[in-house]
């Protein structure tokens, strides 16, 4: 396998990429990386975990140091992230690799001083690393200009448009639409009609590269499900994964902002540093939590969708997903929080009544049954079959899940659920403005 130096970078970046500790590029980096050098648009499918963030930071550092900015004014460069948590993690590390150079950064994302990034983008810098609801605001009230564009890279362009960014991501490719301008498209999946439909607008003849489907297994997590009842079930199954796991540190996952503050003090009532993190608090407050998980002064996250992308943190041993996501690809993004760097992970997912068609929609998208598992003493009357008398059934038969595990804890009755099976019609994932991943604009003087 090939070696960063075999790549033609410049020094100044291969002692970058030394100094984090990278020796050989992974799969996507070794087909990106010289696709980008020749100067090709590129459009990209990978899994959580490849190593994207490198593919295109390295040989966008490459351009922008070898050769003469296209104008004295306007950025060099724009990478495009669907949240506020995943740019920050992109413009981290992009200051690592820019310490040493003349190139100048900047960081506009929702949830900040409008006024105060204005003054940011007057200074000219080279790079912005941005969510499109912002950047589009800023283009609107002619904040700085994008003529002179070298590079455009969409980072989880799915994901951007699955939060409703197509008009913003038009906005910007109009503003910098010339022969010149090289674009980046990463995406967790080809399969997404509009992920295709925005490919053609914005890529010239993209070369493409596939790494690792979104269905495809990850080798190194161990994925379980484990069928509950009610809300008291799942809250003994997952004070039972407490008590029984060897946790280094845990991402917790829940469907509403109240649960994660819920939940947050039933782990620390467990006795563990506990955190909640949602779409209500600031965006330093946001920064101020993942910066002490990241430090380990919290052992558990817990957490909506809106930390289910781009961050890596090599010491969480465990995911559990205690409510299902609606959107299936969401799934992989969060058990990807482990698994990291080659590190064995543990992903655990509750599957009660209400969660049933999303699990359902789950296997249907990974193209495989995930394996089901039991607590002795803490095993679900729900198991995917009808649990209502005189209701159709919603689910599978019950032999089509069998459990291939038991684990000891002590007997602890759950009451049945009360609530129906029956489907409800499938709402759109993202409804504008949950968890504050849609930028806020400025009010028009």
């Amino acid at each position: 396998m090939a070696a960063f130096q075999e790549l033609a970078l410049d020094p100044r970046l291969l002692r970058s990429v030394q100094h984090l500790g990278f020796t050989t590029p992974t799969e996507i980096q070794q087909e990106a990386i010289p696709a980008v050098m020749q100067g090709k648009d590129l459009i990209v499918s990978s899994r959580t975990g490849s190593g994207k963030t490198l593919a295109y930071l390295l040989p966008m550092m490459q351009r922008l140091l070898r050769s003469k900015p296209l104008s004295a004014q306007d950025p060099r460069a724009v990478i495009l992230a669907p949240t506020r948590e995943l740019a920050q993690q992109i413009y981290a590390q992009l200051r690592l690799f820019v310490a040493n150079t003349r190139l100048t950064p900047a960081f506009i994302v929702g949830g900040e001083n409008f006024n105060d990034q204005e003054k940011i983008l007057k200074r000219q810098p080279d790079i912005i690393v941005a969510t499109p609801g912002r950047l589009a605001d800023h283009l609107e009230h002619k904040s700085f200009f994008l003529q002179g564009l070298e590079m455009l890279i969409l980072d989880e362009a799915d994901r951007m448009l699955d939060l409703g960014f197509m008009p913003q991501l038009n906005a910007i490719h109009k503003q910098a639409s010339h022969r010149l301008r090289q674009t980046l498209m990463f995406s967790a999946t080809l399969d997404h009609a509009e992920v295709n439909e925005l490919a053609l607008s914005l890529l010239k003849d993209p070369y493409r590269v596939a790494v690792g489907a979104g269905y495809d297994p990850h080798q190194d997590i161990v994925q379980r499900c484990y069928f509950a009842d009610n809300l008291s079930h799942k809250e003994a199954l997952l004070k039972h994964f407490l008590q029984t796991e060897p946790i280094k540190q845990l991402i917790l996952f829940t469907a509403t902002r109240e649960d994660t503050e819920r939940l947050a003090a039933l782990v620390q009532q467990a006795g563990f540093a506990a955190v909640g993190l949602n779409g209500k608090l600031t965006q330093a407050q946001r920064n101020s939590v993942m910066q002490a998980f990241a430090s380990h002064k919290y052992q558990v996250l817990v957490t909506t969708d809106v930390a289910s992308r781009g961050l890596d943190l090599l010491q969480v041993s465990h995911v559990i997903n205690f409510d299902l996501p609606k959107h299936p690809e969401e799934y992989v993004h969060r058990i990807g929080r482990t698994g990291r760097a080659g590190q064995q992970g543990q992903a655990y997912s509750l599957v009660g009544p209400k969660d049933w068609p999303a699990f359902v929609a789950i296997e249907q998208f990974l193209r495989r049954p995930l394996a089901m598992a039991e607590v002795e003493g803490l095993k679900a009357r729900f198991d995917g079959t009808q649990i209502k008398a005189g209701e159709q059934s919603v689910g599978k038969a019950a032999s089509a899940k069998k459990p291939i595990k038991k684990s000891k804890a002590k007997d602890t009755k759950t009451p049945p659920d009360g609530d129906s099976l029956l489907p409800k019609k499938r709402r759109q994932f993202f409804e504008g403005g949950d968890d504050g991943a849609l930028p806020l604009k400025k009010k028009q003087k």
